[in-house]
């Protein structure tokens, strides 16, 4: 499967954003989704994860409560919806698939099969 994410941007604080990550090549059903980020001089991170079965949603910590994971299935398209954005979220965001669907192992990138390109998001203060 190929995974295209877009939707970044140069924001300010406390401003929202909303990433979009458009699957093709494969049934986009049959993935657990997720989106990473990694910023300048740091490891990748997780960030939220969709359940192939059942979308059952998972967060970092650190977003808990402002990003909201989301997919429409007929479009082929996953979401990430973020709200109060702060400096600390500005990074290349990824989006992943995952053939397999395993809670445990669910925020490793190691899990993940196919990633999509990045997108920027930077949060100015």
């Amino acid at each position: 499967v190929q995974l295209q994410a877009s939707g970044g941007g140069l924001v300010q604080a406390g401003d929202s954003l909303r990433l979009s990550c458009a699957a093709s090549g494969g049934p986009f059903r049959a993935y657990t989704m997720a989106w990473f980020r990694q910023a300048p001089g740091k490891e990748r991170e997780f960030v939220a994860a969709i359940r192939r079965i059942g979308g059952t949603t998972f967060y970092a910590d650190s977003v808990k409560d402002r990003f909201m994971i989301s997919r429409d299935n007929p479009k082929n398209t996953l979401y990430l919806q973020m709200n109060s954005l702060k400096p600390e979220d500005s990074a290349v965001y990824y989006c992943a698939a995952d053939r397999g669907d395993i809670v445990s192992t669910i925020s490793r990138a190691l899990s993940y099969d196919y990633w999509g390109q990045g997108t920027q998001v930077t949060v100015s203060s």
